[in-house]
């Protein structure tokens, strides 16, 4: 637990003194007292049971002033509460290494169980878009709530040479902001061969969009699962500086061989190696996570964690309230006791 107002902590030290007060005017009660003849007689007024009794209502009206003190100091907690993310993004390698077999029955299979295991934990009310990247990018599914559109899509994934995973990130943005005019063909060819170099279309474009904190968009989230390193398209971590600008968090899934390893393919060689260094990146500068998937079950298990985890977040938020309802309902309750036990008749 932090605190806004820590200064304001020091007020606590009056507590004890309230304690020592209230001490002294026990021991001063208690030589008037001494003054009755008989002792015997005055445990007998009092009553068995009232030793007990007679602290119990000073003691909760000193802890509801505890309480207060410490929502002076404006305290903050980490609790979970409802994410508010509406649109997810799945960017899904999908190039040639995908076929190998190490990660049963093959890694394009075991991503494509993982994905559909994924959309069945979501709420239905959040939406889904899908990305596949290889040589190039594409968005194969616009966002949607339909989850059967979803399913067709995943279930027509087709595998092409490269890995291009800073397009996949680069068309996962363009999605998520319609608006800004985001090319691919710009980022990877420039303007000319974009064929947006002549100045009419240039007018039509739309504004850079202002940066913002890293991670604090919300509304949406990508989801990049790749086998390998980037071979083409846009660099990936200058993707990644795209979607740290606009808010965006990139959890990054690495799923396969980190040694590297030769998979024979169609009579073609295709070497693997999963560029653990570079998606470690990428997470940490969208302010996100990585996971490792070595087997099939595991992804499943990461797929299931980040489910959970869009679904519900940890927020750091202010409490200062909270503590004072609570000191309200404490001191009332000290007050109703007091009243109860000791002034039987108002």
């Amino acid at each position: 637990m932090t605190f806004m107002w820590p200064q304001f902590l020091w007020l606590l030290l009056a507590v004890p003194l309230l304690v020592v007060v209230y001490v002294w005017l026990l021991r001063r009660k208690k030589k008037l007292v001494l003054r009755y003849a008989s002792l015997v007689i005055v445990k007998q007024a009092v009553g068995a049971g009232m030793s007990w009794r007679r602290h119990l209502p000073p003691a909760l009206f000193l802890l509801a002033i505890a309480a207060l003190l410490i929502a002076a100091s404006r305290p903050l907690a980490v609790i979970a509460l409802p994410a508010n993310q509406s649109t997810i993004i799945l960017a899904i390698d999908v190039s040639l290494s995908m076929a190998a077999t190490d990660v049963k029955p093959n890694r394009m299979i075991a991503a494509q169980v993982a994905a559909r295991a994924f959309l069945k934990e979501l709420p239905k009310n959040v939406k889904v878009a899908i990305v596949t990247f290889a040589g190039s990018a594409q968005l194969v599914q616009p966002a949607t709530l339909n989850r059967e559109d979803l399913l067709a899509a995943i279930d027509k994934f087709q595998m092409q040479r490269g890995t291009a995973i800073g397009s996949g990130i680069v068309v996962s943005l363009a999605e998520l902001f319609p608006d800004e005019g985001i090319d691919l063909g710009e980022m990877t060819y420039g303007q000319r061969r974009a064929g947006i170099g002549n100045d009419e279309t240039r007018k039509t474009r739309k504004k850079e969009a202002i940066p913002v904190a890293p991670g604090s968009l919300e509304s949406a989230a990508i989801l990049l699962l790749t086998d390998g390193r980037r071979t083409t398209g846009v660099d990936t971590q200058e993707a990644a500086k795209m979607a740290a600008d606009h808010g965006v968090r990139v959890y990054s899934v690495g799923l396969g061989t980190i040694d590297g390893q030769v998979m024979g393919f169609e009579g073609m060689s295709i070497y693997m190696r999963l560029d653990e260094v570079s998606l470690k990146e990428v997470a940490r500068t969208t302010q996100a996570e990585y996971f490792y998937a070595g087997t099939a079950e595991t992804l499943k298990t990461v797929y299931e964690k980040l489910s959970s985890r869009m679904v519900v977040e940890k927020k750091e938020v202010e409490i200062s309230g909270l503590l004072a309802l609570a000191a309200a309902v404490v001191a009332i309750a000290s007050v109703a006791l007091s009243l109860r036990w000791f002034h039987p008749l108002l």
